[in-house]
C-alpha cells in the first residue's frame, strides 16, 4: 500500500509574532519552525497504517528550501522517502495549492492521502478535502483510526457530542486525521541517521498564490477595547438579558 502523507511547516508555538512591513503576512526572517501539530497527526496515522498493512510511506510537503529541516523530521520518524514541492511563499490558497499537490502526485498514484485537519497558521481545514475533489478520491474528514477491509478501508470519525461514525470507504481515498487521534512517536537516534540518506525528490513548482483567488490584503492585531453594560430591572430580568449577551453576542454559553 502506497501512504502518502501531506506536511506543512509552520511557525514554531511558542514563536513571537511580528506583522512585516507590508502589513500582508508575518516577518518571519528570525522565526524557528515546525512540523503543522495536525500534520504530525496524520504522520503517525501513515506510519501506523503501513505497519498494519505493509507498503510505503511518502512525505509531501510544498514550501521555501527552509522546509527540508521538516521533511527531514518526517523521514527521522520513519516515513520512507519524501517530495519537495518547492514554492517561494506559503500558499494562501488551498484550492492553488491543492491543484500543484495532486499534479506533482500524477506518477505516485497512491492508495491512501493523509492530512492533518487543519494547519495552525492559517487554518482553513480545506486543502485535504479539496484535493480529494481534485483527484477524484473518496474522502473522509475528522478519522480517528483505520482499518484495512478487502473492499478498501473502514474509518472511524469524530462526530459531535461524544458520537462516532463509522465509514466503509473504497481506494484511493484521502483521510484527514484528527488531532489526538493517537500518541506521537518520537525520532530515534536511528532514525536521524537513516533519514539522511532517504530520498527527497525536488519538484520545482511555481508559487501556488500566484495564480491564486485568494489574496491576502491586510493582516493585523486584533484591537484591544472595553466597554461596559449596564443591566436595568430585576435580578431575574437582568440575569435574562446577560444570558442572551453571552449565548448570542459572546457566544461562550
Amino acid at each position: 500500500m502506497k501512504i502518502v502523507v501531506a506536511i506543512k511547516q509552520v511557525p514554531a508555538r511558542d514563536s513571537l509574532l511580528k506583522v512585516d512591513a507590508a502589513g500582508t503576512w508575518i516577518e518571519d526572517s528570525d522565526l524557528s519552525w515546525e512540523i503543522n501539530e495536525p500534520d504530525a497527526y496524520a504522520l503517525e496515522a501513515g506510519l501506523q497504517l503501513r505497519e498494519a498493512a505493509t507498503g510505503e510511506v511518502v512525505v509531501l510537503c510544498a514550501g521555501p528550501d527552509r522546509a527540508t529541516q521538516t521533511i527531514r523530521e518526517a523521514l527521522a520518524k520513519g516515513a520512507d522517502r519524501a517530495i519537495h514541492l518547492q514554492t517561494n511563499e506559503t500558499a494562501s490558497d488551498p484550492l492553488a495549492l491543492a491543484r500543484t499537490m495532486a499534479k506533482a502526485l500524477e506518477a505516485e498514484k497512491p492508495d491512501v492521502i493523509l492530512t492533518g485537519l487543519q494547519s495552525d497558521d492559517l487554518g482553513y481545514g480545506q486543502t485535504g478535502v479539496i484535493l480529494a475533489e481534485v483527484m477524484g478520491f473518496a474522502h473522509a474528514t475528522l478519522v480517528m483510526s483505520i482499518e484495512t477491509i478487502a473492499s478498501g478501508i473502514r474509518v472511524k470519525r469524530e462526530l459531535e457530542d461524544g458520537w462516532f461514525q463509522n465509514v466503509e470507504l473504497p481506494l484511493p481515498a484521502l483521510l484527514t486525521i484528527q488531532s489526538g487521534a493517537a500518541k506521537l512517536r518520537y525520532a530515534t537516534l536511528m532514525g536521524i541517521k537513516k533519514a539522511k540518506s532517504k530520498e527527497i525528490k525536488l519538484i520545482s513548482a511555481s508559487d501556488p498564490s500566484g495564480a491564486s483567488l485568494v489574496r491576502l490584503e491586510r493582516i493585523y492585531l486584533p484591537q484591544k477595547s472595553k466597554k461596559s453594560q449596564i443591566f436595568e430591572g430585576t435580578p431575574q430580568e437582568t440575569a435574562a438579558q446577560l444570558v442572551e449577551k453571552l449565548r448570542f453576542e459572546a457566544r461562550v454559553i
